[in-house]
């Protein structure tokens, strides 16, 4: 193991989740996790001293499940479901009306377990390039032109793998790296990690040795090579960007095989955890013809289930699953943890940073936000912006905030 690596914290401003596609506009939030798949609100700005409003616009109900929303110019793009349909939905952004839609049939059933999310898709799409990206709850992978919603290409995965989707229903949200898209299709025991043609949907490499999990790909940096990272089904992995093939591989399982938790990019390292297990940083490197991931440290006063943390400045900052729940901020360079709140927060945040604030989205309705002070944070605001459950990201322009909840979807501007 090595000992604590300083130029971590140093570079982790700097360094992080490759840029991926060049957004059309600064304010625009493409992705899951937004524009950099970081959670990091990088067109809000405010004065030190500042003391939140929140003023709520339109209210529109858009259908059930736990996809977040992105932002692309004046539309917001909403994936759902209505009935026995899921639905694309391109929604004016002033207005909440709608400038297109397009649905198609989904049988989908969840086990009992996941009964209490719903039916609704839970992976985020993607833009890139002119296109929208979506995938649904059990697999279905769509692509549309953006302005117009026509449909470019679909693909179906039924009857390729053992299982088309995950016990708990697909959750992984598709990145999109060089005009590829980049995907994690299939079920328990078998599935396929691919990269398609963005424009027209041909496939260009795939990785078979694992089906998904919950968790999303990143697109980092290791030792110059062009890495897609990510939680596997039995792994932590990272794959050659270029071509598919394994450069490295951890084993990582958490109860129930839920991996869901993101990988967060620091520097030269890559942070990793889930539920019931220990939060840990590794450093992929090559030495010779070989991949190392050394581990850096590893600590259990950390337990991520869900949710993943983000890093702002030289700190980590997330929702622990100590204590029913608790936000923490930790030191990336060591894992200690260097502050805590007494705790009761909820099943699940949305953590996100932006000018010196923390955003903090609990699964009850409610927003917190944060100041940072030192190591700590001092809650400063907080307010129900949803009278049902939120599982989605919520969405960010500048000061204009988009909450999707069990069913609709709210658009709040920030003063």
């Amino acid at each position: 193991m090595h000992n604590s690596v300083r130029p971590l914290g140093l570079l982790c401003a700097l360094v992080g989740v490759a840029t991926l596609t060049k957004p059309a506009f600064a304010q625009d939030w493409t992705q899951w996790r937004g524009p950099s798949r970081s959670a990091t609100i990088e067109s809000f700005t405010a004065m030190p001293g500042w003391k939140p409003k929140l003023t709520k616009g339109w209210s529109v109900v858009v259908g059930d499940g736990q996809s977040s929303p992105i932002i692309v110019g004046d539309r917001v793009y909403i994936h759902t479901r209505k009935g026995e349909n899921e639905v694309v939905q391109s929604l004016r952004l002033g207005t909440g009306s709608p400038a297109w839609t397009d649905s198609y049939p989904v049988a989908y059933e969840p086990v009992p377990a996941a009964k209490g999310h719903g039916k609704g898709p839970k992976s985020t799409p993607v833009y890139a390039n002119g296109m929208l990206v979506t995938l649904g709850i059990t697999g279905i992978l769509s692509c549309y032109q953006a302005s117009s919603g026509e449909l470019v290409w679909r693909k179906d995965f039924a009857g390729k793998f053992p299982a088309t989707y995950p016990e708990f229903g697909t959750a992984m949200s598709p990145v999109v790296d060089r005009n590829l898209v980049i995907v994690h299709v299939g079920g328990k025991d078998g599935g396929a990690l691919i990269a398609y043609d963005l424009k027209s949907g041909k496939e260009i490499w795939k990785w078979t040795e694992d089906g998904p999990a919950y968790s999303s790909p990143v697109i980092a940096f290791f030792d110059n090579f062009r890495t897609v990272v990510t939680q596997t089904q039995h792994f932590c992995v990272g794959v050659s960007a270029e071509d598919g093939k394994l450069l490295w591989k951890i084993p990582f399982t958490t109860p129930y095989e839920q991996n869901s938790v993101s990988p967060v990019v620091i520097g030269g390292a890559v942070l990793f955890g889930g539920v019931g297990t220990p939060t840990f940083l590794i450093k992929p490197h090559k030495e010779g013809d070989d991949w190392k991931t050394n581990k850096v440290w590893e600590t259990r006063d950390i337990i991520f289930y869900m949710n993943t943390p983000v890093l702002n400045g030289n700190l980590l900052y997330g929702m622990s699953q100590k204590r029913r729940g608790e936000m923490v901020s930790f030191d990336p360079d060591t894992g200690k943890v260097l502050w805590a709140d007494t705790g009761n927060f909820g099943e699940n945040a949305a953590v996100l940073a932006g000018g010196g604030y923390i955003f903090s989205f609990s699964n009850k309705g409610t927003l917190y936000i944060y100041r940072k002070v030192g190591n700590k944070l001092l809650e400063i605001f907080q307010q129900q912006v949803a009278d049902t459950e939120i599982w989605a990201t919520p969405a960010f322009a500048t000061r204009r905030m988009f909450v999707k909840d069990l069913n609709n979807l709210t658009f709040w501007t920030i003063e």
